[in-house]
C-alpha cells in the first residue's frame, strides 16, 4: 500500500470523523473513555467496558508478573486517550497512529502528551511498518484498530516482533464475528449503504483492501508461524449490546459482531 493511498484515506477519514462529532478537546478529551454525554455517548459505555476488561485482564496481571511498570504500544492509537489513561497508572506508553490531525489523530494526543509526565510519547506510522524496535514492549495493543490491516499476517508479525517472549498482543475492539458468512454479510450491507453513510467521502473511505472484520480461524490462520497463543476473554457489556443478537435473530438479520478481549502470548 503506497503512502499516497494511506495519507489519502487519512485525510477523509479524519474528516468523517469530524462529522460525527469525534472532535473530542478539552474536558471531553480527558474524560475518555467514560463520555458521559452527547450522540455518541453510548458507543463510549461500550469502549469503556473494554478498557476496563483490558485492566484488569492484561495489565494488571502483567504488572504483578513483571513486578515493574509495563511498556505499552497503542496501535492505532488515535487521540491517544487510552495512552494517556495507562500513563496515569504508570505506565510507558507509545502511541502509533498514521493520522496526525487534530480530530482525533496524534494532533489531538498532543494535549494529553503534556499531561503524562513524559510518560507518553507520540509516534506517526502505519502498523504494517512499525519503527520500534524489537523486544523492547511488554504489550502490543490494536486499539480498535487491526480490521484496518490490508494483510492480517504481516500486520500482526510486524506487532509480535516488537514484543519481548512471555509478552502478550492484545486486540481490543475490532469486529470479531462467529461465523466468516456473517461477517462479510456486514461487509455487502456498508458497501451498499455507503453513499448514505459517507457522502462525497464514499469512495476515498471504500478504496483500500482493509480485512474490515475478524474470525477465530482468520486470527489463528495469520498467526500460525508467528508463535502466537490466542485466548478470548468475554466483556461483559450494556445490556442493550448484549441483547443485539436476540433482536437480530428475531428480524431474521445477520448476526452482529462482538468487541471482545483477545490476547496473544509470545511463545
Amino acid at each position: 500500500m503506497s503512502d499516497a493511498a494511506l495519507s489519502h484515506f487519512g485525510a477523509e477519514y479524519a474528516r468523517h470523523r469530524e462529522s460525527e462529532g469525534r472532535d473530542y478537546s478539552g474536558d471531553d478529551l480527558l474524560a475518555l473513555p467514560y463520555l458521559r454525554n452527547g450522540p455518541l455517548a453510548h458507543q463510549w459505555a461500550v469502549r469503556a467496558r473494554s478498557f476496563e476488561a483490558f485492566l484488569g485482564r492484561v495489565v494488571g496481571p502483567e504488572t504483578a508478573r513483571l513486578g515493574r511498570p509495563l511498556t505499552i504500544l497503542d496501535l492505532g492509537a488515535g487521540n491517544g486517550w487510552l495512552s494517556y489513561r495507562l500513563a496515569l497508572l504508570g505506565h510507558r506508553t507509545v502511541a502509533l497512529d498514521i493520522r496526525a490531525d487534530s480530530v482525533d489523530g496524534l494532533g489531538a494526543a498532543e494535549a494529553l502528551v503534556q499531561r503524562a509526565s513524559a510518560k507518553m510519547e507520540c509516534v506517526r506510522a502505519s502498523f504494517d511498518a512499525i519503527p520500534i524496535e524489537p523486544d523492547s514492549v511488554d504489550i502490543a495493543l490494536f486499539n480498535a484498530s487491526l480490521h484496518y490491516s490490508t494483510d492480517l499476517e504481516h500486520t500482526l508479525g510486524q506487532a509480535v516482533q516488537t514484543v519481548r517472549r512471555g509478552g502478550k498482543v492484545v486486540v481490543l475492539d475490532s469486529p470479531f464475528y462467529r461465523r466468516e458468512r456473517d461477517g462479510l454479510a456486514m461487509v455487502t450491507e456498508k458497501k451498499a449503504q455507503a453513499d448514505l453513510q459517507f457522502g462525497q467521502r464514499a469512495d476515498a473511505l471504500l478504496a483500500l483492501p482493509f480485512v474490515e472484520f475478524l474470525t477465530r480461524e482468520r486470527l489463528n490462520a495469520a498467526s500460525a508461524e508467528l508463535n502466537l497463543r490466542w485466548r478470548r476473554r468475554r466483556v461483559r457489556y450494556p445490556l442493550w449490546y448484549e441483547l443485539r443478537p436476540i433482536r437480530a435473530a428475531l428480524l431474521r438479520q445477520r448476526a452482529p459482531s462482538r468487541f471482545d478481549l483477545w490476547i496473544g502470548e509470545r511463545q
